[in-house]
């Protein structure tokens, strides 16, 4: 068994995995990873069993010594930390390699192994991320645009009469109320931001691509648009996976 953790700006996705898939996974708060409920309910998915080790990607440095200690408390094994440096599986093309984000270089792991090259991981998170590999399997960067509740957070935050809302899929285009308005527009306007999107990497790599989805709004977007060929909720943890055990082979 192998303990996979990815830490997000708001949450932190962490799952189980063996040397096949990933088994199963939960969310805690970015924020609250060093609560006694965030360690019960670690030791909880764990149940007793043996842990190899970990294996663990943060885009918040600072939360790395508490990412560290929580994966201390349930395995003794090798924990090895998703970098450009540790990343096996897919080659990187890129300027600066240590600025990539570690959950994009994961996703493209991930991406490479199940669906081949070129292909195309879209992740929706805090930021909603686009990521290419490419027809040699390289990592060769993306586009970075805000995320669906950064918007619709920031309407209601800068605005006096906006409220904030919970998003879902609108019941129609023309909102007979101030929310359904702004689920149209939210819903509705990001699915055209992520197709405008898929259409311009389509066009710079030059053919067709596997278009995987992930990440917390995936399946809402996902379900209207044809572009996106699969929703895969762990793909960042199977990159994990993936990563330690390639890291594991070595040593």
């Amino acid at each position: 068994m192998i303990l996979l953790c990815d830490v997000g700006n708001t949450h932190a996705h962490i799952g189980l995995g063996n040397r096949r898939r990933v088994l199963a996974s939960l969310d805690l708060e970015t924020k609250n990873l060093a609560s006694s409920e965030a360690k019960d309910r670690l030791s909880a998915l764990v149940a007793g069993q043996p842990l190899e080790g970990a294996c663990f990607c943060s885009v918040v440095p600072a939360v790395v010594p508490q990412v560290l200690k929580l994966l201390a408390g349930v395995t003794r094994g090798h924990v090895v930390p998703l970098t450009f440096q540790t990343v096996v599986g897919v080659g990187i093309r890129y300027p600066k390699p240590e600025t990539i984000g570690q959950d994009r270089l994961a996703n493209a792991v991930a991406v490479r192994s199940l669906y081949g090259a070129p292909s195309v991981v879209v992740d929706f998170g805090t930021a909603v991320t686009f990521d290419v590999v490419d027809e040699r399997g390289d990592y060769v960067g993306g586009v970075i645009a805000p995320g669906l509740a950064a918007l619709t957070d920031y309407l209601h935050e800068k605005t006096a009469l906006l409220p904030k809302i919970k998003i879902r899929e609108p019941r129609r285009v023309i909102g007979k109320s101030t929310e359904e308005a702004m689920l149209a527009g939210a819903v509705y306007g990001y699915r055209g931001l992520v197709r405008e999107i898929l259409s311009q990497l389509t066009t710079a790599v030059g053919r067709p691509l596997p278009v995987v989805a992930t990440g917390g709004y995936a399946q809402l977007i996902a379900q209207k648009m044809p572009e996106i060929t699969s929703v895969r909720p762990n793909l960042t943890l199977e990159g994990l996976r993936l990563t330690w055990l390639a890291n594991r082979a070595t040593t």
